[in-house]
Protein backbone atom coordinates (compact mmCIF):
# COMPACT_ATOMS: atom_id res chain seq x y z
CA UNK A 1 0.00 0.00 0.00
CA UNK A 2 3.11 2.40 0.62
CA UNK A 3 4.04 1.89 -2.75
CA UNK A 4 1.31 2.28 -4.18
CA UNK A 5 0.58 5.51 -2.35
CA UNK A 6 4.02 6.52 -3.59
CA UNK A 7 5.57 6.20 -0.62
CA UNK A 8 8.96 4.29 0.48
CA UNK A 9 7.75 0.34 1.64
CA UNK A 10 8.81 0.14 5.29
CA UNK A 11 12.09 -1.40 5.97
CA UNK A 12 13.90 0.32 2.87
CA UNK A 13 17.05 2.24 2.57
CA UNK A 14 14.40 4.84 0.77
CA UNK A 15 11.94 4.23 4.26
CA UNK A 16 15.00 4.80 6.65
CA UNK A 17 15.96 7.99 4.42
CA UNK A 18 13.10 9.58 5.28
CA UNK A 19 13.10 8.61 9.09
CA UNK A 20 16.32 9.42 9.68
CA UNK A 21 15.31 13.02 7.83
CA UNK A 22 12.83 13.80 10.05
CA UNK A 23 14.25 13.34 12.86
CA UNK A 24 15.60 15.42 15.51
CA UNK A 25 19.02 13.91 15.39
CA UNK A 26 19.22 15.18 11.48
CA UNK A 27 17.98 18.48 12.65
CA UNK A 28 20.86 18.94 15.45
CA UNK A 29 23.52 18.43 12.38
CA UNK A 30 25.31 21.43 11.33
CA UNK A 31 23.85 23.16 7.54
CA UNK A 32 26.96 21.64 5.45
CA UNK A 33 26.31 18.20 6.86
CA UNK A 34 22.81 17.98 6.82
CA UNK A 35 23.23 19.05 2.81
CA UNK A 36 26.24 16.82 2.79
CA UNK A 37 23.53 13.32 3.95
CA UNK A 38 20.89 14.98 1.66
CA UNK A 39 23.19 14.42 -1.53
CA UNK A 40 24.08 11.28 -0.69
CA UNK A 41 20.64 10.25 -0.16
CA UNK A 42 20.08 11.38 -3.85
CA UNK A 43 22.83 9.05 -4.65
CA UNK A 44 20.88 6.28 -3.18
CA UNK A 45 17.52 7.37 -4.25
CA UNK A 46 19.56 7.52 -8.36
CA UNK A 47 21.56 4.78 -8.01
CA UNK A 48 20.29 1.66 -10.20
CA UNK A 49 21.42 -1.78 -9.00
CA UNK A 50 22.02 -5.01 -11.08
CA UNK A 51 18.39 -5.77 -9.65
CA UNK A 52 16.75 -3.54 -12.35
CA UNK A 53 15.63 -0.56 -9.12
CA UNK A 54 17.47 2.06 -7.16
CA UNK A 55 18.97 1.58 -4.03
CA UNK A 56 16.44 3.22 -1.90
CA UNK A 57 13.99 0.23 -3.10
CA UNK A 58 15.82 -2.42 -1.15
CA UNK A 59 15.08 -3.94 2.02
CA UNK A 60 18.21 -3.22 4.40
CA UNK A 61 17.75 -6.17 6.57
CA UNK A 62 17.58 -7.93 3.08
CA UNK A 63 21.21 -6.95 2.37
CA UNK A 64 24.52 -8.09 3.65
CA UNK A 65 27.32 -6.65 3.51
CA UNK A 66 29.05 -7.85 0.84
CA UNK A 67 26.86 -6.46 -1.79
CA UNK A 68 27.42 -3.14 -0.05
CA UNK A 69 31.54 -3.03 -0.57
CA UNK A 70 30.82 -4.16 -4.18
CA UNK A 71 28.82 -1.39 -4.70
CA UNK A 72 31.30 1.29 -3.67
CA UNK A 73 34.10 -0.69 -5.15
CA UNK A 74 31.96 -0.04 -8.68
CA UNK A 75 31.54 3.38 -8.13
CA UNK A 76 35.35 3.61 -7.21
CA UNK A 77 36.37 2.06 -10.26
CA UNK A 78 34.53 3.48 -12.64
CA UNK A 79 33.55 1.72 -15.91
CA UNK A 80 34.84 1.62 -19.36
CA UNK A 81 33.45 2.20 -22.07
CA UNK A 82 30.90 -0.59 -23.36
CA UNK A 83 33.10 -0.28 -26.89
CA UNK A 84 35.12 2.64 -28.27
CA UNK A 85 33.58 5.19 -29.17
CA UNK A 86 30.39 4.61 -27.51
CA UNK A 87 30.97 7.16 -24.54
CA UNK A 88 29.43 5.46 -21.86
CA UNK A 89 32.43 5.34 -19.60
CA UNK A 90 32.07 6.69 -16.15
CA UNK A 91 34.86 8.38 -14.18
CA UNK A 92 36.48 6.84 -10.80
CA UNK A 93 34.82 8.40 -8.26
CA UNK A 94 36.95 6.80 -4.76
CA UNK A 95 35.93 9.97 -2.87
CA UNK A 96 32.35 9.96 -3.45
CA UNK A 97 32.59 5.90 -2.79
CA UNK A 98 33.98 6.64 0.68
CA UNK A 99 31.35 8.99 1.22
CA UNK A 100 28.38 7.27 0.95
CA UNK A 101 29.86 4.34 2.69
CA UNK A 102 29.74 6.48 5.76
CA UNK A 103 26.66 7.96 5.08
CA UNK A 104 25.01 4.76 5.21
CA UNK A 105 26.68 3.50 8.26
CA UNK A 106 25.43 6.19 9.90
CA UNK A 107 22.33 5.68 8.71
CA UNK A 108 22.01 1.91 9.37
CA UNK A 109 22.97 3.10 12.90
CA UNK A 110 20.29 5.64 12.97
CA UNK A 111 17.18 3.14 11.79
CA UNK A 112 19.11 0.28 14.15
CA UNK A 113 18.47 2.73 17.31
CA UNK A 114 14.84 3.68 16.36
CA UNK A 115 13.73 0.12 15.22
CA UNK A 116 13.50 0.72 11.26
CA UNK A 117 15.87 -1.55 10.54
CA UNK A 118 17.59 -5.12 12.82
CA UNK A 119 20.30 -4.80 10.79
CA UNK A 120 23.65 -2.20 9.35
CA UNK A 121 25.26 -4.21 6.15
CA UNK A 122 27.14 -1.41 5.62
CA UNK A 123 29.06 -1.87 9.07
CA UNK A 124 32.61 -3.19 8.61
CA UNK A 125 32.88 -1.99 5.23
CA UNK A 126 36.07 -1.20 3.72
CA UNK A 127 36.85 2.23 2.42
CA UNK A 128 38.64 2.64 -1.04
CA UNK A 129 41.84 3.99 -1.08
CA UNK A 130 41.68 7.66 -2.36
CA UNK A 131 44.18 8.74 -5.33
CA UNK A 132 46.86 10.73 -3.49
CA UNK A 133 46.62 13.64 -6.01
CA UNK A 134 42.74 13.67 -6.41
CA UNK A 135 42.75 14.46 -9.83
CA UNK A 136 45.23 17.63 -9.52
CA UNK A 137 45.91 18.70 -12.85
CA UNK A 138 49.57 19.65 -14.42
CA UNK A 139 49.79 23.88 -14.77
CA UNK A 140 50.17 23.60 -18.60
CA UNK A 141 46.14 21.55 -18.47
CA UNK A 142 44.92 24.10 -16.39
CA UNK A 143 46.07 26.78 -18.56
CA UNK A 144 44.39 24.80 -21.73
CA UNK A 145 41.10 23.58 -19.87
CA UNK A 146 40.23 27.56 -18.47
CA UNK A 147 41.35 29.04 -22.13
CA UNK A 148 38.72 26.16 -23.20
CA UNK A 149 36.32 27.25 -20.62
CA UNK A 150 36.94 31.11 -21.59
CA UNK A 151 36.41 30.79 -25.46
CA UNK A 152 33.57 28.34 -24.91
CA UNK A 153 31.56 31.04 -22.46
CA UNK A 154 31.78 33.43 -25.55
CA UNK A 155 30.09 31.32 -27.82
CA UNK A 156 26.13 31.58 -27.84
CA UNK A 157 24.50 29.17 -25.23
CA UNK A 158 22.68 25.84 -25.95
CA UNK A 159 25.42 25.76 -29.25
CA UNK A 160 28.09 23.59 -30.15
CA UNK A 161 31.54 24.03 -28.15
CA UNK A 162 29.42 26.76 -25.87
CA UNK A 163 30.47 26.71 -21.82
CA UNK A 164 28.26 28.41 -18.86
CA UNK A 165 29.86 31.71 -18.72
CA UNK A 166 30.57 31.50 -15.08
CA UNK A 167 32.86 28.63 -15.21
CA UNK A 168 35.95 29.99 -15.93
CA UNK A 169 35.38 32.38 -13.01
CA UNK A 170 34.67 29.97 -10.77
CA UNK A 171 37.59 27.78 -11.83
CA UNK A 172 40.27 30.64 -11.32
CA UNK A 173 38.70 31.74 -8.16
CA UNK A 174 38.84 28.18 -6.69
CA UNK A 175 42.08 27.96 -8.02
CA UNK A 176 43.84 31.20 -6.29
CA UNK A 177 41.79 30.96 -3.39
CA UNK A 178 42.42 27.70 -2.74
CA UNK A 179 38.41 27.07 -2.33
CA UNK A 180 36.05 24.08 -2.88
CA UNK A 181 33.58 24.63 -5.07
CA UNK A 182 30.75 24.60 -2.82
CA UNK A 183 32.23 27.44 -1.09
CA UNK A 184 32.47 29.11 -4.60
CA UNK A 185 29.21 29.39 -5.24
CA UNK A 186 27.85 30.46 -1.84
CA UNK A 187 30.05 33.71 -2.24
CA UNK A 188 27.82 36.99 -2.16
CA UNK A 189 28.99 40.42 -2.48
CA UNK A 190 29.17 40.67 1.25
CA UNK A 191 32.78 38.68 0.32
CA UNK A 192 34.54 41.31 -1.55
CA UNK A 193 36.16 43.51 0.35
CA UNK A 194 38.84 46.47 0.50
CA UNK A 195 41.57 44.19 1.05
CA UNK A 196 40.91 41.20 -1.12
CA UNK A 197 37.88 38.63 -1.27
CA UNK A 198 36.15 36.91 2.13
CA UNK A 199 36.75 33.45 2.37
CA UNK A 200 34.01 31.46 3.85
CA UNK A 201 35.18 27.67 4.44
CA UNK A 202 33.75 24.50 4.76
CA UNK A 203 34.03 21.77 6.92
CA UNK A 204 35.56 23.53 9.67
CA UNK A 205 38.37 25.24 8.58
CA UNK A 206 39.26 28.99 9.14
CA UNK A 207 38.11 31.61 7.35
CA UNK A 208 40.16 34.36 5.55
CA UNK A 209 40.80 36.92 3.17
CA UNK A 210 42.78 36.34 0.01
CA UNK A 211 44.33 39.39 -0.90
CA UNK A 212 43.66 41.28 -4.25
CA UNK A 213 46.35 39.95 -7.82
CA UNK A 214 44.97 41.63 -11.12
CA UNK A 215 44.38 37.90 -12.05
CA UNK A 216 41.46 37.16 -9.14
CA UNK A 217 39.83 40.45 -9.65
CA UNK A 218 39.79 40.14 -13.39
CA UNK A 219 38.07 36.64 -12.10
CA UNK A 220 35.61 38.16 -10.01
CA UNK A 221 34.60 41.22 -12.08
CA UNK A 222 34.10 39.04 -14.81
CA UNK A 223 31.58 37.10 -12.70
CA UNK A 224 30.06 39.71 -11.66
CA UNK A 225 29.64 41.27 -15.13
CA UNK A 226 28.34 37.84 -16.04
CA UNK A 227 25.75 37.96 -13.38
CA UNK A 228 24.85 41.38 -14.25
CA UNK A 229 24.05 39.95 -17.84
CA UNK A 230 22.07 37.44 -16.84
CA UNK A 231 19.88 39.69 -14.47
CA UNK A 232 19.18 42.03 -17.18
CA UNK A 233 17.82 39.32 -19.51
CA UNK A 234 13.87 40.18 -20.27
CA UNK A 235 12.76 37.08 -18.42
CA UNK A 236 14.96 37.99 -15.24
CA UNK A 237 14.19 41.79 -15.16
CA UNK A 238 10.99 41.64 -12.83
CA UNK A 239 13.40 39.31 -10.09
CA UNK A 240 13.90 41.50 -7.28
CA UNK A 241 16.98 42.38 -6.40
CA UNK A 242 17.83 41.74 -2.57
CA UNK A 243 18.70 44.20 -1.10
CA UNK A 244 21.39 43.08 1.56
CA UNK A 245 24.67 42.47 0.43
CA UNK A 246 24.81 38.98 1.86
CA UNK A 247 21.93 38.30 -0.13
CA UNK A 248 23.19 38.94 -3.98
CA UNK A 249 24.27 35.62 -4.61
CA UNK A 250 27.60 36.46 -7.58
CA UNK A 251 26.90 32.73 -9.17
CA UNK A 252 23.56 32.55 -10.64
CA UNK A 253 21.62 30.29 -13.05
CA UNK A 254 20.24 31.35 -16.37
CA UNK A 255 16.82 31.98 -14.94
CA UNK A 256 18.52 34.23 -12.30
CA UNK A 257 18.68 32.00 -9.61
CA UNK A 258 21.61 30.99 -7.02
CA UNK A 259 23.85 28.41 -8.76
CA UNK A 260 23.38 24.62 -7.44
CA UNK A 261 25.84 22.89 -6.56
CA UNK A 262 24.55 20.09 -8.78
CA UNK A 263 23.90 22.34 -11.85
CA UNK A 264 27.72 23.11 -11.22
CA UNK A 265 28.77 19.44 -10.87
CA UNK A 266 26.82 18.52 -14.21
CA UNK A 267 28.25 21.87 -16.24
CA UNK A 268 31.82 20.68 -15.13
CA UNK A 269 31.46 17.22 -16.11
CA UNK A 270 29.54 18.10 -19.68
CA UNK A 271 32.91 20.37 -19.77
CA UNK A 272 35.35 17.80 -19.04
CA UNK A 273 33.43 15.38 -21.20
CA UNK A 274 33.50 17.91 -24.22
CA UNK A 275 36.93 18.88 -24.26
CA UNK A 276 38.00 15.26 -24.06
CA UNK A 277 35.75 14.38 -26.71
CA UNK A 278 36.84 17.32 -28.97
CA UNK A 279 41.27 16.35 -28.06
CA UNK A 280 41.42 19.45 -26.43
CA UNK A 281 42.09 16.87 -23.08
CA UNK A 282 43.06 13.72 -23.20
CA UNK A 283 41.33 11.40 -20.39
CA UNK A 284 44.33 10.77 -18.54
CA UNK A 285 44.78 14.81 -17.76
CA UNK A 286 40.91 14.90 -16.66
CA UNK A 287 40.67 16.80 -13.22
CA UNK A 288 38.11 17.57 -11.06
CA UNK A 289 36.89 21.08 -10.13
CA UNK A 290 38.24 20.14 -6.03
CA UNK A 291 41.61 19.43 -7.71
CA UNK A 292 42.13 22.83 -8.25
CA UNK A 293 42.20 23.40 -4.75
CA UNK A 294 45.00 21.05 -4.29
CA UNK A 295 46.82 22.72 -6.94
CA UNK A 296 46.21 25.91 -5.23
CA UNK A 297 47.62 24.83 -1.80
CA UNK A 298 50.10 23.12 -3.62
CA UNK A 299 51.16 25.94 -5.50
CA UNK A 300 51.41 28.79 -2.23
CA UNK A 301 54.73 30.05 -1.46
CA UNK A 302 56.17 29.34 1.41
CA UNK A 303 56.58 26.86 4.23
CA UNK A 304 54.18 24.70 5.16
CA UNK A 305 53.16 26.92 8.37
CA UNK A 306 52.26 29.64 5.12
CA UNK A 307 50.60 27.18 3.67
CA UNK A 308 48.30 26.08 6.60
CA UNK A 309 47.21 29.37 7.22
CA UNK A 310 46.63 30.44 3.85
CA UNK A 311 44.23 27.19 3.45
CA UNK A 312 42.71 27.60 6.70
CA UNK A 313 42.94 23.83 7.64
CA UNK A 314 43.19 23.59 11.29
CA UNK A 315 45.51 20.52 11.64
CA UNK A 316 48.95 19.62 9.74
CA UNK A 317 47.58 16.34 8.77
CA UNK A 318 44.54 17.62 6.55
CA UNK A 319 47.11 20.10 4.82
CA UNK A 320 48.90 16.82 3.98
CA UNK A 321 46.19 15.52 2.24
CA UNK A 322 46.19 18.89 -0.30
CA UNK A 323 49.90 19.88 -0.15
CA UNK A 324 51.96 17.67 -2.77
CA UNK A 325 54.99 19.90 -3.36
CA UNK A 326 58.04 18.04 -2.45
CA UNK A 327 60.49 20.16 -0.64
CA UNK A 328 63.93 20.61 -1.09
CA UNK A 329 66.51 19.56 0.96
CA UNK A 330 69.91 19.29 1.65
CA UNK A 331 71.47 15.51 1.20
CA UNK A 332 72.96 13.84 3.80
CA UNK A 333 76.82 14.59 5.47
CA UNK A 334 78.69 12.30 6.80
CA UNK A 335 80.75 12.80 10.00
CA UNK A 336 84.51 13.73 8.85
CA UNK A 337 86.72 10.35 10.76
Amino acid sequence: MEQRAGKDARGTIGYVIGKFEESTEFDALSPGTRDHYRKQAKVVRKYKTKLGVTLDALYVDKLELPAIQAIIELIAKGRRESKPGAGDAVPPYPTKANALLRYLRRLFAYGRRHGHCKTNPAEGGKEVRERGEFHMPQHDTYTIALKRAREGAALKAHTKGSVPPYLWPIMEIAYLCRMRGAEVIAMTDAHETEKGLFVSRLKGSNDNVVSWTPRLRAAWDAALAIRANTLARPKNRSRPAPLRREDRYVFVNQSGHRLSKGALDQAWQDFMKSAIANGVLTEEQRFTLHGLKHRGITDTVGNKADKQTASGHKTQEQLDRYDHDAPVVEPAVAPEE
